[in-house]
């Protein structure tokens, strides 16, 4: 398969996260205590960015004292230079900063539209991720107490029953399914008017990739399906999901609907999928930008590079 582009959003990791020093509090105090290091701030789940100069999401130590004391610190690595960068979450209403070109703007527009480059796309999305982990599993799954974070902000501990929690992120299979020179779109009721995209769905436990792929398809579409084949992933923190990215070949080409998940479903030639790509499209319709993962399976099966 062709090596797939950084174009898809959230894939282009910049950071060194020197996992074996997340335990050594003392390591982590003299990191978090460098002038140079940055934090990414973030109220109830939203990034916040200097707009002074474009989109800045690097703030200071002094500049982030001013939105008080954080809930959540987490140590998400060291860039290329070896500056460190710390993921911060405050209370919702924390406005320390307010008259001071400080504006809060949620992930997905500013990473859909390019507001900041490629690899702080990447580390924003890991703040996010584990900044929702932390507000989601405050209390411990084994008895219910309250659990304590721990290890740099990747492991909270319940100081009850003990038990270690860890961040979880939950596989999504997303599979364009090929008949020749057709493949198999569908669309959901928030989507976008006229856009389809490929199908996709939750692994389930005791499942493959390659399992889940022909269960989605099957309830989704009635489709069956064979061949399964990775092409990508991608982490997508909405809340701390990685797309894995398939293509997979009908065996059966008769479409039933499930109206629970989606809209509409319907077979479309390579030459429509390239019109929904570039916008000529003759209804009109559209595919997902290239941001997702969804776009390059698109453009990747238009190009004829599965043949």
């Amino acid at each position: 398969m062709p090596t797939p582009p950084h174009a898809i959003g959230f894939t282009l990791d910049p950071l060194d996260r020197v996992s074996e020093k997340r335990d050594d509090d003392a390591f982590v105090a003299t990191l978090r205590d460098d002038p140079a290091t940055r934090f990414l701030l973030f109220v109830n789940n939203v990034p916040l960015f200097k707009r002074a100069n474009g989109h800045d999401p690097l703030f200071d130590a002094r500049e982030a004292a001013q939105l008080g004391t954080p809930l959540q610190s987490v140590f998400l690595g060291r860039e290329a230079d070896r500056r460190s960068l710390f993921a911060l979450s405050f209370e919702e209403g924390a406005a320390g900063l307010a008259g001071e070109g400080v504006e809060a703007v949620e992930l997905r527009p500013v990473a859909m539209q390019g507001l900041v480059p490629p690899p702080m796309i990447s580390a924003l999305g890991e703040a996010r991720s584990m900044l929702d982990w932390h507000r989601r599993h405050g209390f411990c799954a084994n008895c219910g107490q309250p659990t304590d974070s721990a290890g740099a902000g990747w492991r909270r501990i319940c100081g009850h029953c003990h038990a270690q929690h860890f961040p979880r992120v939950d596989p999504v299979v997303i599979m364009l399914v090929t008949d020749g020179e057709r493949c198999l779109l569908g669309r959901q009721p928030q989507f976008l008017p006229g856009m389809y995209s490929a199908l996709a769905g939750f692994i389930e436990p005791g499942e493959t990739f390659e399992h889940a792929v022909y269960r989605e398809v099957l309830e989704e579409a009635g489709i069956r399906s064979t061949d399964v084949r990775y092409y990508a992933s991608q982490p997508w923190p909405f809340p701390s999901s990685l797309m894995i990215g398939c293509f997979a070949r009908a065996t059966e080409t008769e479409i039933v609907v499930d109206q629970k998940e989606l809209e509409d479903a319907r077979w479309f030639t390579r030459a429509e999928v390239a019109g929904m790509l570039d916008g000529t499209h003759p209804q009109g319709l559209s595919a997902p930008k290239p941001f997702a993962i969804a776009h390059h399976l698109l453009k990747a099966f238009a190009a004829g590079e599965l043949d």
